[in-house]
């Protein structure tokens, strides 16, 4: 219970040195990698049972070599696209907000900077570096949950062509 508080505060602390854009930037990536985890879930448990059910729509079929045939089989794989490719682009841009966020979070934290500066009249650089440091956590924020979200991203979007390409190859056409 003591690890948890004092990660609480380390954490309490690490968002109050990055300002305001900072619990922006956390709630982007706390949505974020909810939509990976649950497209996740759904390419290793879910996926199965969608899968299935369009080859058995398609094996029922008692003719399978017409052109409504190939039609029906090409709008049966791409409700099975659809399904694998739900919420990628939203993921995407949500990696790509990130480090647009980091970046909002230190212009903002230099623009602070500047404004003490004039208030105070000194160009006092330990003063400066510790609001410059300040400004620069969000942009480190930004870029390591850019970073992670690319991957995860990235890993999804193959995912999700290799196994419309196998649905695709599951359901021959009789010519």
């Amino acid at each position: 219970m003591i690890m948890f508080i004092d990660m609480m505060n380390a954490i309490r602390e690490f968002m109050d040195t990055g300002g305001q854009v900072l619990t922006v930037i956390a709630m982007v990536i706390f949505v974020m990698w909810l939509l990976i985890f649950e497209r996740l879930m759904f390419v290793f448990y879910g996926y199965r049972k969608v899968k299935k059910q369009l080859q058995q729509t398609w094996f029922s079929r008692s003719e399978q070599h017409s052109w409504y045939a190939e039609q029906i089989r090409t709008a049966l794989v791409a409700r099975g696209s659809a399904k694998l490719n739900q919420n990628l682009p939203l993921i995407q841009t949500l990696v790509v907000l990130c480090p647009l966020l980091g970046l909002m979070g230190t212009v903002t934290g230099m623009i602070e900077v500047f404004d003490v500066m004039a208030i105070s009249g000194s160009g006092n650089a330990r003063s400066m570096a510790s609001g410059v440091s300040r400004a620069t956590i969000p942009t480190m924020a930004g870029m390591v949950a850019s970073l992670s979200g690319v991957f995860a991203s990235t890993w999804l979007q193959r995912t999700a062509k290799r196994e419309t390409e196998l649905l695709e190859d599951s359901m021959p056409v009789a010519h």
